[in-house]
């Protein structure tokens, strides 16, 4: 029999979605999958019951519906203080993760490199290989999670892009505006692409700020930004994404996305523009209800002595398990789903170093959950060996 594809095997399958299915097995608190246990706004589900009985149900445009486009570019026009055409600067995918993926194809041949930060969401250097293209990979700190400039631009020496994901999966970390200016001027000076993730835009704690890499001078015509609708409105399930980027990489952009997927679901599409044209008071309340699920999983792990850092965006925390005494880390969360009943990611399927004292968690869950998760962690302790 001939060989099956040697490209995959530089990768194993998602941890994130194991250990979904190990708190499953297990009845464990989920706090390892990013998704929200709690309903999307109730005009969005009334919007998506208005589309389930029209007549959107056939293929809508490849690259995204025309209302879909034109209430997308309306909203991250303002965001992201640029002018954006539904027309030309737009391709709606399905998530953000077809979304990188056909990003990093848009722009990477085979041979080529990409720079990647470590810790990183386990989808990219996997986008990497499976585009050809080789991941070199700049640490960061293990504390801050600042990065040295230096070692930046020793990576950027003949690679093709940079991938960033601000603000951070897993992290949390909001990369400053002088770091941001840093990285354009490093893809500036040696050439290169950024893909951004900015999935989680609208969910960064004061002080910090969001700084959109395509909006920095010199940036536009360099730097292809993908997003989703997936957390900001809690559609995870939807699959709603897009790549928002110059016209000459948008017209590669759409060839790749009609050959991946061909398009999102039209009917999901009419439903969102609901939630793509809530009032701005919308994103305030976001904020103000994940700062809240912040303190409130923060205040916890304080109460209960277990090291965690602060995040300064999105919706993670990660955890410190140096004291308990595992060399594993995927053993340990597999024991704190069956022993403690909560879930969590394994931190070594984030670096690229060889790290296993961390463990990440989300917040993203009703307060009620975010108790009972908490009320069986007072039990983590039990794990010490």
């Amino acid at each position: 029999m001939p060989q099956p594809s040697a490209r995959t095997a530089g990768f194993t399958d998602s941890v994130i979605r194991r250990m979904t299915r190990v708190c499953l097995e297990t009845d464990a608190v989920n706090l390892s999958q990013g998704f929200p246990d709690f309903d999307p706004p109730a005009p969005l589900i009334k919007a998506l019951i208005e589309a389930a009985a029209g007549p959107e149900h056939q293929y809508s445009i490849t690259w995204g519906a025309q209302n879909f486009r034109e209430a997308l570019a309306a909203k991250q026009s303002h965001f992201m203080g640029l002018d954006l055409d539904p027309e030309q600067h737009i391709v709606v995918t399905c998530g953000s993760t077809e979304a990188m993926m056909a990003a990093m194809m848009t722009v990477v041949d085979p041979g080529d490199k990409v720079v990647v930060f470590s810790p990183f969401y386990e989808n990219y250097g996997a986008d990497a290989i499976l585009s050809g293209a080789e991941p070199v990979y700049v640490p960061l700190d293990p504390h801050s999670f600042d990065f040295d400039p230096a070692q930046l631009d020793q990576a950027a020496k003949g690679a093709k892009a940079i991938i960033l994901c601000n603000p951070s999966n897993p992290t949390g970390k909001v990369f400053t505006p002088a770091e941001m200016q840093t990285i354009a001027q490093t893809a500036q000076r040696h050439d290169l692409y950024v893909i951004t993730d900015e999935v989680y835009e609208h969910i960064v704690f004061p002080p910090h700020h969001h700084t959109y890499m395509a909006a920095l001078p010199g940036m536009w015509e360099r730097t292809l930004t993908c997003g989703s609708l997936s957390k900001t409105y809690s559609i995870t399930g939807w699959r709603l994404g897009y790549v928002i980027g110059p016209p000459h990489l948008m017209e590669i952009a759409r060839k790749v996305h009609d050959f991946l997927t061909v398009g999102a679901p039209a009917p999901l599409q009419e439903a969102a523009v609901t939630a793509l044209r809530f009032p701005l008071s919308y994103y305030d309340n976001l904020l103000a209800t994940y700062s809240a699920k912040r303190d409130l999983l923060l205040t916890g792990l304080d109460r209960l002595g277990i090291a965690h850092n602060t995040p300064q965006g999105a919706y993670y925390v990660l955890v410190d398990i140096s004291d308990y005494g595992y060399q594993d880390d995927l053993e340990f969360c597999e024991d704190l789903a069956a022993k403690v009943g909560v879930g969590a990611v394994p931190g070594s399927s984030f670096f690229r170093e060889p790290v296993n004292h961390l463990i990440r968690l989300h917040f993203a869950k009703r307060d009620e959950t975010l108790h009972s998760a908490l009320d069986r962690l007072a039990d983590m302790p039990t794990l010490r060996r």
